[in-house]
């Protein structure tokens, strides 16, 4: 290979790995200025308020760190556009290369996993990821976009097959009224387990691949541009406006913002399948385009700064309502602390916890744990992590992650260890809420997408256990401080998710009478 072809692989791969790093640590200015908004339409003093501040604090805490804004990486999405005649088999190999170094810097959380063993690749390659899709142009540069949509919002998109039935909505028909209800529905579902207040792509007729492919190409649109369709510009219009009446707000926990962005595209399909598909994506919406020069590889545009990009330093915080009682916890706690604790509560926590998520629950139902957790606190986390100089292992990124994966488990492996206080987000189910009634338990959520944010609350790594499982799904012994996290299931049977979700959906049945 020549100096000059060297040359341009090398600058091709520092190029296509600055774009990782920035998507991954930096959001665009868009979707900082619809952020921007949604903070200064809350209420001062409410839990959603307060999920803001932290929000915000965390985007500031990621740009300075240059670590990842989310400890859930996502799975790594790139559409390439290229001239005829570049080697779409060299950006590809460079791509990879890119993706195995930012890892590497955990820039990247290793995700991929084999689906029939389990293993953690360790570098995010393997089959099928990342995923690169690839179409040619007549423009003389190449452009690559990025999306890094991680798995709390990922498992909350939806896809609807015309007619049919939705709760709070009743029948949806073939035509723009039936495809207004899905969508509406698709965003009460998601609740807070999206980490909302999030952005939707939707993708309305092909089949059931192709309408996922366009509602997440629908994401990379910039959030303030307007659809060229008049018809959808309209709906894009109307669905964020309903949408924020739902009550849902930020997290789930109430509140004046649940939905930030609408996009919606449309294709052909064929007479026998009407689908309407969507994309949901959280509030930490990680997506970056860049231009590369198709001769030297270097950046020639980054996309998405346009206008006003907020800086959200030095901003007044908001003050918790005062009703809100805020309580210490150290473990391990006792039963007598836990009943002592109501939904609204905010918990500080010092001292020892536990990680676990999907593997270490599956794990625990029929093995015995490799540590005492009687009265401990077990935080559904996969945390991105790195050895130090020392060579000792340190947090990059730790935020929550979505807890209802753990429902089938949870309330057996809670009476079965003595553990008495989880931490997650997005709310658990009856089961969980019936143990924690019974055991002498409380479900705490923490704020989603804020790994910035806990990880400057983790002061030492004080080992691992089942590390076998891969860094996100092994057992991490944290210590921390000032750990902070709200009450929303207590054990006196009470759920501020299914309060919310039941409320909210009367909201969502003010919108089933025709409009469009």
């Amino acid at each position: 290979m020549s100096q000059v072809a060297t040359s341009y692989l090398q600058t091709l791969e520092k190029s296509l790995y600055d774009l990782v790093s920035e998507t991954s640590t930096n959001l665009p200015a868009d979707v900082r200025r619809a952020i921007k908004k949604a903070k200064e339409a809350e209420n001062a003093g409410t839990r959603a308020a307060m999920s803001l501040d932290t929000i915000t604090n965390n985007i500031v805490m990621a740009e300075d760190n240059v670590s990842p804004i989310c400890q859930d990486t996502g799975l790594p999405t790139f559409k390439v556009k290229t001239p005829i005649g570049v080697n779409q088999l060299e950006i590809k190999a460079a791509i990879k290369n890119a993706i195995v170094q930012a890892t590497s810097d955990a820039k990247l959380r290793p995700n991929a996993v084999d689906s029939l063993t389990g293993k953690n690749s360790g570098d995010n390659l393997g089959e099928g990821l990342p995923v690169v899709k690839f179409e040619q142009w007549e423009k003389d540069y190449i452009e690559v976009k990025l999306i890094l949509k991680g798995g709390g919002c990922e498992n909350k998109n939806i896809q609807y097959s015309l007619p049919c039935e939705l709760e709070g909505l009743g029948r949806a028909g073939r035509d723009l009224d039936g495809i207004r209800k899905c969508i509406l529905h698709s965003v009460w579902q998601a609740q807070g387990q999206g980490c909302s207040a999030g952005f939707i792509g939707v993708g309305i007729g092909g089949d059931r691949s192709s309408g996922y492919d366009l509602a997440k190409e629908q994401l990379f649109r910039p959030v303030d541009d307007v659809n060229p369709n008049a018809d959808l510009a309209k709906l894009e219009e109307y669905i964020v406006e309903k949408a924020n009446t739902f009550g849902v707000g930020t997290m789930g926990f109430g509140g004046e913002a649940t939905l930030l962005g609408c996009k919606i595209g449309v294709m052909h399909r064929i007479p026998a399948s009407f689908y309407v598909s969507v994309a949901y994506n959280c509030w930490a919406y990680r997506r970056m385009a860049i231009d590369i020069d198709a001769t030297t590889g270097e950046i020639k545009k980054w996309h998405y700064q346009e206008g006003e990009k907020v800086t959200f330093r030095d901003e007044p915080k908001t003050e918790t309502n005062s009703e809100s009682k805020v309580v210490e916890l150290t473990a391990p706690i006792t039963e007598e602390q836990i009943r002592e604790l109501k939904v609204g509560d905010v918990v500080k926590i010092n001292g020892r916890m536990y990680t676990g998520r999907d593997a270490i629950h599956h794990h625990l139902m029929s093995h015995d744990a490799p540590v005492d957790l009687n009265g401990q606190i077990i935080y559904h986390c996969g945390p991105v992590m790195a050895k130090d100089e020392n060579g000792n292992w340190t947090v990059k990124a730790a935020g929550p992650t979505t807890s209802i994966r753990e429902e089938p488990y949870q309330g057996d492996i809670m009476k079965k260890f003595g553990i008495r206080a989880v931490i997650g987000k997005g709310g658990m189910g009856p089961k969980t809420l019936a143990a924690l009634q019974e055991h002498g338990g409380v479900y705490l959520n923490a704020i989603g997408g804020a790994a910035q944010y806990y990880a400057d609350c983790i002061k030492s790594v004080d080992g691992v256990d089942l590390q076998e499982f891969g860094i996100p799904e092994a057992m991490w012994h944290l210590n921390v401080e000032g750990f902070t996290a709200v009450v929303t299931m207590d054990s006196h049977g009470n759920s501020l998710h299914a309060d919310v979700e039941k409320s909210s959906l009367e909201k969502l049945s003010q919108y089933a009478e025709r409009v469009f």
